[in-house]
Order: structure tokens, then sequence, then C-alpha cells
């Protein structure tokens, strides 16, 4: 557990609740050495957060002699957050506790290719259809995280700045959603919100840049425990820098050579193609999980692809190791699923170009996520939102107004 040197003054039960959510508190004797309150002012504040169904006290702490003391927790039945992670050509949907668990899961049609308006109509019914068949309360339902392939505008919730996703550009996606939905509603950039789940996700994760490689190519950085965005949300856009050796080809941003257009999963997809790849039965290859399981399957043309990609990915991981230094390197997206190939080739390169301090102990490995990270990192996107101090002790203020109006109404005249 980590310690404070000092306490926090004018702790409120939402800086309570961060305590015990961060593991910084475990009992209310932690609470009161690191806020510096009395007993009974920590006594009132974690029992206005028990009585919200926000904390819970568990009889199974570790005791030093004597009883054990009661254990502080936060409470994963408390409610329920709802996680929208929308790639290019397929979307998955969840229901997830307060601690970020997925309790039910799967995959739609709904795609942010389908257009925003397909999207922005369908996602509130297929969220209704999802709980009404997985038997979830909608009044228990405390915030949504959306997640969408281009680079959004946090402030505003609004997508910024992504021609491969025609329509897409300048929509105001969270505030559309809002009004259809009844609860809070958070969007961000796919790629950001992968690297927050598989931070969440690793203990011991420290700096980390995450790179999906799917259809497209793109990087999530977290820094200091929190993701990084840059000055207009378009931090990670790895996918634009251009790799040496190419023919010329010329990307959609304007470049040419560009990662994403030599190495991506649309790239493979179409190279397999005009070598008229096929699999046993003579299907033709249409998708990046095509392209893995023929890689999987020891298809030549596929697994030397594969490779290559890994190579020019890692020419392009091994500058921004040198720049950002991180503790770790972590492959998702459908194209990570053809596991040593790509991950060979990202670490042939990188440990070859980058410094030897900024490889002493790297990592580069495979997502723990693997397609869950997405839904993950929307549920926590959420989260932190949700159960910040301030929207903590705003819901507190209401519960207690709610509470407090029959009295209220029962004192004024007939």
């Amino acid at each position: 557990m980590a310690r404070r040197a000092n306490p926090i003054p004018h702790s409120s039960a939402g800086e309570v609740l961060r305590l015990v959510r961060d593991g910084d508190a475990e009992t209310r004797a932690d609470v009161a050495r690191l806020t510096g309150l009395s007993r009974s002012a920590v006594a009132a504040r974690i029992d206005e957060l028990v009585d919200a169904g926000l904390l819970a006290e568990r009889a199974d702490g570790v005791s030093t002699g004597g009883r054990p003391p009661i254990r502080l927790e936060l409470n994963p039945e408390g409610g329920l957050v709802l996680a929208a992670s929308l790639g290019s050509s397929r979307g998955q949907l969840a229901v997830c506790d307060l601690t970020g668990r997925v309790l039910a899961s799967r995959e739609t049609r709904m795609a942010a290719q389908g257009g925003p308006d397909a999207v922005l109509t369908g996602l509130p019914d297929w969220i209704d259809t999802m709980l009404a068949e997985e038997g979830f309360d909608p009044g228990r339902v405390r915030g949504v995280g959306v997640a969408v392939p281009g680079p959004v505008e946090l402030d505003t919730g609004r997508a910024a700045g992504a021609p491969t996703l025609p329509g897409w550009d300048g929509v105001a996606i969270a505030p559309t959603l809002q009004r259809r939905l009844p609860v809070p509603v958070y969007v961000d950039n796919d790629v950001n919100v992968m690297a927050l789940g598989e931070y969440r996700a690793r203990a011991d994760a420290g700096d980390l840049v995450f790179v999906k490689a799917s259809t497209g190519i793109g990087a999530g950085i977290v820094a200091d425990g929190k993701v990084y965005r840059g000055a207009l949300g378009a931090a990670g856009e790895i996918g634009h820098i251009p790799v040496a050796g190419g023919t010329g080809v010329r990307c959609w941003c304007g470049n040419v050579d560009c990662l994403e257009v030599l190495a991506s999963g649309r790239h493979l997809i179409e190279t397999l193609a005009a070598h008229g790849a096929r699999f046993p039965d003579g299907r033709e290859v249409s998708s990046v999980r095509d392209v893995v399981a023929l890689a999987a399957a020891g298809q030549p043309e596929a697994v030397r692809l594969v490779r290559e990609s890994g190579r020019m990915l890692g020419e392009v991981l091994a500058s921004v190791v040198n720049v950002l230094n991180p503790a770790v390197v972590v492959l998702g997206g459908d194209l990570a699923d053809a596991g040593d190939p790509l991950l060979a080739g990202v670490r042939e390169v990188v440990y070859r170009r980058s410094t030897a301090v900024a490889t002493r102990e790297l990592r580069i490995v495979p997502s723990v996520l693997g397609e869950a990270a997405g839904l993950t990192g929307c549920a926590f996107m959420a989260l932190d939102q949700i159960l910040s101090p301030d929207s903590v002790d705003t819901t507190l203020a209401r519960l207690a107004g709610n509470r407090a109006l029959p009295s209220v109404n029962r004192a004024l005249p007939a």
C-alpha cells in the first residue's frame, strides 16, 4: 500500500473513495492517517459511501493481534458502466461492474465505417437490447464509455480529423448520444482507450506504449499513469511516420510510404489477394483475421508479410522508444494475434536500432487483454470520471437532498 507523507486537507467523501480505489487506504485507520480527519469524520464519510453503494466493508483484514480490522474496498456491485468499442470494421459492447470487470459482452455488426448516422442512431438501441437480454437493470447504469477509431476532442466529445472514416470529422459523438442516453457519455480514440485498459491490467506496467496493429496502425501512450493525448488529441499517430525502403506509395494523409500503407492489415489483405492466396477450401483473404489464420497455418507468403510488417513497425518504434523511454511496449489489435512472426520482427529492429539505455529494461510483449482491451479501457475511461472525487461528492449531495425532501414536504403548510 502506498503511503503519503502529509495529510490531505478538507478530505471529502469523494476523496476518501479515491484513496480506497487507488489502493492507498485499506482501513478506517488508513483513511484517518492519510487525511488527518477525526474518527467521527471518517465514520461519517464512509457511512455515506456505503449507503450510496459505492463502498463495501469486509471483515477479512489481516490481523496484527486481536480482532482483524475491517477492510474497505470499492463495491463492484454499486452500479454498472457500459462500454462500446467501435473499430473500423467491427464493434464490441459490454456491461461492466464498478471495478471495470466485464460481466457480459458481445460483438456487433455496428462499426465506424458504417457512418455516424447509423452508429449514433443504433448504439442506444443495441445497448437497450443487450441490457434486456442479459437481465441487467438499466437504472443501475452510471455511465457509458465509447471508443472510436480516430482523434477525438476530449472536452467536446467530437470526432476530429479522421479522413479514413468519411462523414465522421466534426461529428458531436458524445452530445448526440447524450440526448438518447440518461447517463454521462465519454468518448475517446480507440487506441488511447486500449492503452488505458492495458495499463490498468498490468500491476507493474510503468510508462507504456500500446500499439494497435489491425486494419490500420496507431499507438496510445500512458505516462505517469495518465493517457498522453498531445495538444490536439493527435498523439500516437505512428501509422503516418514514413519508413525506409518504400516505393513511393501515397497515403491518405498526403505523405508517401507511411507505416500504415506498407505494414497495416489492410496492406497485407490487398497483397495476399494480389498474390492469389487462398484457404484450402478456396476462400479468399478478406480480413485481418484471415491474414492471421493463414500465417498461423504456415502459409509462406502470409508469414513473410507479417514478419516484414513487424520489422517496419519496429523501425518506427525504435524512434518512439528513444524519445519516450517506456518501460513496456505492448502489441495489440487483430494483427498482433499472429504472434511470433510479428513480435519477432518488432523486437529484432527495436533492440538493434534503439539506444542501449532505452532498451536495457524494455519489455516488448503481447497484450494481456487481447480483444478485451478496448472494452476494459472504455469502462475505466467512464469510471475515472464517474468515481472522481467531484462527481462522487455531487452524487452524494443529490442523494442527501432527495432523502431530505419528504421531511421538507411534511413541514410545508397544507
